[in-house]
């Protein structure tokens, strides 16, 4: 059966990608940079329709993959058992990332690339991680990555200069910090400077991954510095198996805390600016898609995640999910956006790669009722219109420099 690029997205999560010795990932590609969120390690590449993705590689699962990458005539082609599928175009290695900061540092050790967007990890390595016994979350990688992908400690000034420079040369418009957890509840506070800074030196749209905080009232100071976007990493529904997988955020967070500060923030930041995090393939389909009905109904996108055992982390032998199970899914997501009024895609340039954007499972759903057609209509008009402000913001920002 031959796919569109949004099922190809979605079932090279799944399978993954063998190299063939014709070509190399370093060869024109960013490398195999793991991600700083700890759910990805792949190949940066760009498929048919514009579609971002990151392929596994280096995962077991992906050397058994009936899909391989060829370098062919100068151009990469992947195929399927031998047969042609698609040709692709690895990402560039932006030149930023081997640009230094004012202190020496190189910037890619500060902030990668995902997709289109700029992603920094600039706190302290998530608390779970550091208890004895071990308390992380099972599939997460990002205790790998810390000291040897990026740095442990990253200033306000290189992250802002590491952002400047994205911005320049890569056309970024949002940069988005991740925290994990710390044990003096204070995620949300460590990463105001840095957000206050990247709004005030470079205009560009800023979001935020935290832990959820008990004082919900601290997400209302984040919406006056400006901050755009908020998720949060629930990361499975089903209560059995959110206690197995993330020990440490069942033991001093609970799953109640997560739904409440989605809740608060879906209300008090807008519909579409608040995004539920969770991963497929670790519970059943039916589970994924009663969380995704769940954060709609408040008002929240789900930002779902299919499953990669990446290497070294504790679930490295379990395997990725089936395409089959994966695509029901995918396919809620985008009707419960529609369904909910949720709107998506807004905001300008922002492709990701780890993840099946909303806008992207359009591909998986051929067939929408006349409702889900005249949301889709507003959402051309929202988009258009933010388009228009966000260039005038950052025209005013220049002017005035």
């Amino acid at each position: 059966m031959e796919l569109n690029p949004g099922e190809l997205k979605l079932d090279l999560y799944c399978k993954g990608i063998r190299l063939h010795e014709s070509c190399s990932a370093d060869d024109d590609g960013r490398g195999l940079l793991r991600t700083r969120g700890g759910l990805g390690s792949g190949l940066e590449v760009l498929l048919p329709g514009g579609l971002y993705t990151n392929i596994p590689v280096e995962e077991e699962f992906a050397k058994k993959s009936p899909y391989s990458l060829h370098k062919e005539k100068g151009k990469y082609l992947i195929r399927k058992e031998g047969k042609a599928v698609s040709e692709i175009k690895l990402l560039s290695r932006p030149k930023f990332y081997d640009a230094k900061t004012s202190t020496g540092k190189p910037m890619h050790r500060i902030g990668v690339l995902q997709g289109t967007y700029l992603g920094i990890y600039p706190t302290e390595m998530c608390g779970f991680w550091k208890m004895k016994p071990k308390m992380n979350c099972k599939f997460c990688s990002v205790g790998l990555n810390l000291g040897a992908k990026e740095e442990q400690e990253k200033s306000v000034q290189e992250v802002v200069e590491t952002a400047m420079a994205a911005r320049d040369e890569c056309g970024v418009t949002f940069v988005h910090f991740n925290s994990g957890f710390c044990p003096d509840g204070n995620e949300l506070e460590k990463l105001e400077p840095y957000i206050k800074a990247i709004k005030e030196k470079t205009g560009l749209l800023v979001g935020v991954q935290a832990i959820p905080s008990d004082d919900l009232k601290k997400y209302d100071r984040l919406k006056k510095m400006g901050v755009d976007h908020l998720s949060f990493c629930i990361e499975l529904y089903d209560k059995e198996q959110f206690c197995k997988t993330c020990p440490g955020k069942a033991k001093y967070l609970g799953q109640e805390r997560f739904l409440k500060a989605i809740d608060y923030c879906a209300k008090l930041f807008g519909k579409g600016k608040v995004a539920g995090e969770i991963i497929a393939g670790l519970e059943s389909p039916a589970s994924t898609m009663r969380a995704i009905e769940e954060f709609a109904k408040m008002g929240a996108v789900s930002t779902v995640c299919v499953f990669r055992p990446c290497k070294g982390t504790d679930y490295e032998k379990t395997p990725p999910p089936e395409y089959e199970d994966m695509l029901p899914i995918f396919r809620k997501l985008y009707t419960s956006c529609l369904d909910y009024g949720i709107p998506f895609g807004i905001a300008p340039n922002i492709k990701v790669s780890i993840v099946m954007l909303p806008e992207e499972c359009a591909y998986l759903v051929p067939n929408l009722t006349p409702k889900q057609k005249a949301q889709l209509a507003k959402i051309e008009v929202m988009k258009a219109a933010f388009l228009a402000y966000f260039k005038a913001r950052l025209a005013l920002r220049r002017n005035r420099k």
